[in-house]
């Protein structure tokens, strides 16, 4: 997915030209002394299935002297991924993406160049522990898997049996985050969601549009699950606000009491009796503001404040 290759082009790319980003510069210290060159990306499914965008793909494809290595066998397509890659123009543009790394990539790396391998249809079994390292991995333990399923989009992955070991010395997990049950709200257990329409949360999860909880909605990953990038979230969010706005209009959220509902001060009255102490739009400007300054004096867009304390000494 998509935060696999940011972890992946953030250890590949030459800390030189990191420095001119926003990236905090205690994690820039610490690329800087690194001795990482190799990163394997390893993925249960296949190519046709990446779950990354194209402009993603593109950025970690593109960083200088880097060595791409795939794999011929895992770009082996079968007449389900054909039928997959048709219906989505984004997946067929990743799999173009990747097939032509490989076709241009040379056989072996050059001298102290980094190397970035693709490596698809393996799935953990085991992390191996290091025998020079107590308590340090130096290897991953994978079990090959093929594809199984009911048709296009509905591939995945089985184990096959066959296994190989993968030599390392640190694993990162990448998966996404599923979430975890909300005390009262329904929610279903197979796809890590609160049932909804809409971002209405649903009485159960048979999806029945007509068992809706009044007044009660949900975004984010416990609406849809981990997916998406940054604009999958604001669409998401408009989603969620709309239907907040259609029942408003329609009278659905009308205070049982009769009376008006206090709105946003009553909001600001509940923080303040939890003792909450929220950062108005203002603050976040302030913030913003000093991590531009600070990034000016570095010649980077911005050098972010990563402290709780130093953001609110800002923000007030």
């Amino acid at each position: 997915g998509n935060v696999a290759l940011d972890v992946a082009r953030i250890l590949l790319r030459p800390t030189e030209e990191l420095a001119t980003t926003d990236i905090a510069s205690y994690a820039w210290t610490a690329l800087e002394g690194s001795s990482i060159r190799k990163v394997y990306l390893v993925g249960r499914r296949g190519p046709v299935q990446a779950a990354c965008t194209a402009k993603e793909l593109r950025e970690i494809l593109g960083i200088k002297n880097l060595y791409v290595h795939i794999r011929e066998d895992d770009l082996i397509k079968s007449p389900t991924d054909e039928e997959e890659m048709k219906n989505s123009r984004i997946q067929r543009r990743v799999y173009e993406l990747l097939s032509k790394a490989a076709a241009s990539a040379s056989s072996q790396p050059m001298l102290g160049q980094r190397e970035l391998h693709f490596v698809f249809f393996r799935k953990p079994d085991s992390f191996l522990e290091s025998n020079e390292r107590s308590g340090h991995v130096s290897g991953v333990h994978f079990e090959k898997t093929a594809l199984k399923g009911g048709g296009p989009g509905k591939q995945y992955a089985v184990g096959t049996g066959e296994f190989e070991d993968l030599d390392c010395g640190m694993v990162l997990k990448s998966i996404g985050y599923k979430s975890v049950p909300v005390n009262g709200l329904p929610f279903d257990n197979h796809k890590g969601i609160v049932p909804n329409i809409r971002g209405r949360v649903l009485k159960n999860i048979s999806g029945d549009s007509s068992q809706v909880e009044n007044g009660l909605y949900v975004c984010g990953w416990l609406k849809r699950g981990p997916t998406g990038i940054i604009a999958t979230n604001l669409y998401c969010a408009e989603e969620t606000v709309a239907s907040i706005s259609e029942d408003l209009e329609q009278g659905v959220l009308a205070s049982s009491s009769g009376l008006p509902k206090p709105g946003r001060e009553g909001l600001l009255q509940l923080l303040d009796n939890r003792n909450v102490r929220p950062v108005p739009f203002s603050a976040w400007e302030k913030i913003d503001s000093e991590e531009k300054r600070l990034g000016s004096l570095r010649n980077k867009p911005k050098e972010k404040l990563t402290t709780y304390e130093d953001l609110l000494k800002v923000a007030t």
